[in-house]
């Protein structure tokens, strides 16, 4: 950010140096957003990622189609659990609102999204067909900065039947 010691300071609103300081004042804040959007978007990569990692079984050296797609499944129906018991909430109780309509809402929206793009374009994932990028997925430790060695690729279900 510009060292400016007081705007109110400046002689005129229009003047030619505080546009200047406007505009770098702007473009900085512009430069944090772009970093935020980043790293929120590594986080739900590596989230995604690790979840991957874990249910993946320590024997095996690569998945073949059919593995693939009850793996693919399985992280689907992640919130399926979490889904039940907002619904056993809401039915005990006099109440007629929802109780956790927002996270209900989040969750409904993130399932329909990812069964959408399992259905057409492709969910994006490490490729766990690929012998070195398992290789890669097992040595990895959780960091997000090592996200760069992973090649993701989009798998849809017409590729897996």
């Amino acid at each position: 950010m510009p060292k400016i010691k007081n705007l109110e300071k400046l002689k005129h609103p229009n003047s030619r140096k505080t546009i200047s300081l406007a505009r770098k004042m702007l473009k900085s804040e512009k430069k944090n957003n772009n970093k935020i959007g980043t790293h929120v978007k590594q986080n739900l990569i590596g989230e995604k990622i690790l979840w991957f990692k874990e249910r993946i079984p320590k024997d095996c050296i690569v998945l073949d189609k059919e593995q693939t797609l009850k793996l693919i499944e399985t992280y689907l129906a992640r919130f399926d659990d979490e889904l039940e018991q907002i619904a056993l909430k809401n039915s005990i109780g006099q109440r007629k609102n929802r109780q956790h309509a927002s996270r209900e809402d989040i969750i409904n929206i993130t399932k329909k999204r990812e069964v959408e793009e399992f259905e057409t374009c492709g969910l994006e994932m490490p490729d766990l067909m690929d012998p070195h990028q398992m290789e890669v997925l097992r040595d990895w430790n959780g960091e997000l900065r090592f996200l760069q060695h992973f090649k993701l690729k989009r798998i849809a279900r017409k590729h897996l039947t």
